[in-house]
C-alpha cells in the first residue's frame, strides 16, 4: 500500500523540481515591475521592450536561419547516411561511417566545439596560403555556425531515419524495381514518401537543437554572427532583467510546439506500421 502511495508521488514532487522553475519564469515575464522577484502587477510590457530590442532581434533572426539551413542540411545528409546504414550490410568503410554519425551523440559539445574550430581555422589558414585561393574559404561567421550545427545534428536525423528505414517493408521498393523504376526513382517515389513522417520528426529535432546550442556556436561564430542563446548568455551574466525572461517565454514556447509538433509525428508514423 505504501509502495502505490510513494510511486505517484515521487512522480509528482519530481515534475514540480525540473518545472516550477520554468512556470515561475513564464509568470514573471508578465511582470509589471523591472525586479525580476518582485511581482508588481500583470503587463506585456516587457514583450513591447523585447521587439524594440535591435541587438535581440538580429540575434533571432541568425539563429532562425542557422536552425533552418542546419536542420535541412542535417536532414539531407543524416538520411543519406541512414539509407547507407540500413540498405548496404557491408561495405569498406561501414564502421567508420557509423563512428561519424554516432560520434556526435556522445561527444562532449565542448569537444566538439574545440575540434570544429580547430578544423576550421587551419582550413583557412591553408587556402590563404595559396595565393589564388586566398579568400575563397569564409571566416567565421554564419556559415561556420551552419557546417557545425549540421555535423552534430545529422547524427540526431540519422538514428531517427534508421529506425524508420528498418521497419519500412522492402518489398514496396522491390516491386517498384520489379516494374523497371531505377534505384534513383525507388528512392525518391517510394522510400522518401514512406518515411516523410520520421524526416519531419528529425528536421524539427534539428531545428530545436540548433536554436537553442550555444557551446558550440560560441566556438565557430564570429563578429556579427551571434547566436540568440549566446547574447542571452551575455546579458544573464550581468544580471537577469525582465525582458530576458519574456524572451525565454518565446523560445520556451517555440520549442515546445516543434517538439509536441516532432512527438505526434513520430505517434503517427507508429500508427501507420502498426496498422
Amino acid at each position: 500500500m505504501a509502495r502505490g502511495w510513494f510511486l505517484p508521488l515521487a512522480v509528482v514532487l519530481g515534475l514540480i523540481f525540473l518545472y516550477s522553475p520554468i512556470v515561475s519564469l513564464i509568470i514573471f515575464s508578465f511582470n509589471d515591475s523591472r525586479l525580476v522577484t518582485v511581482w508588481g502587477g500583470f503587463s506585456t510590457r516587457w514583450y513591447g521592450e523585447l521587439m524594440r530590442d535591435a541587438q535581440i532581434l538580429g540575434a533571432a533572426w541568425v539563429s532562425l536561419k542557422v536552425a533552418f539551413f542546419s536542420a535541412c542540411l542535417a536532414t539531407v545528409f543524416g538520411t543519406l547516411g541512414a539509407f547507407v546504414l540500413v540498405r548496404f550490410d557491408r561495405f569498406w568503410g561501414r564502421l567508420l561511417l557509423m563512428a561519424m554519425l554516432t560520434a556526435p551523440l556522445v561527444m562532449p559539445e565542448v569537444i566538439t566545439g574545440l575540434s570544429l574550430l580547430l578544423m576550421f581555422v587551419a582550413t583557412e589558414n591553408l587556402f590563404n596560403s595559396f595565393a589564388l585561393t586566398s579568400g575563397l574559404f569564409p571566416s567565421r561567421g554564419v556559415i561556420t555556425v551552419v557546417i557545425a550545427h549540421t555535423t552534430f545534428c545529422a547524427a540526431f536525423v540519422a538514428v531517427i531515419a534508421q529506425s524508420r528505414l528498418r521497419d519500412m517493408d522492402e518489398s514496396l521498393e522491390e516491386a517498384a524495381r520489379d516494374l523497371g523504376a531505377g534505384p534513383v526513382r525507388v528512392f525518391f517515389d517510394i522510400t522518401i514518401p514512406v518515411i516523410t513522417p520520421a524526416l519531419v520528426s528529425g528536421w524539427l529535432l534539428a531545428f530545436t537543437l540548433s536554436l537553442d546550442d550555444l557551446v558550440i556556436a560560441s566556438f565557430v561564430s564570429g563578429p556579427g554572427a551571434s547566436t540568440l542563446p549566446m547574447v542571452i548568455f551575455s546579458k544573464v551574466r550581468l544580471g537577469v532583467s525582465p525582458d530576458v525572461n519574456a524572451l525565454a517565454t518565446i523560445i520556451i514556447a517555440i520549442v515546445s510546439l516543434a517538439v509536441i509538433t516532432a512527438g505526434l509525428l513520430m505517434r503517427r508514423a507508429s500508427r501507420q506500421r502498426l496498422d
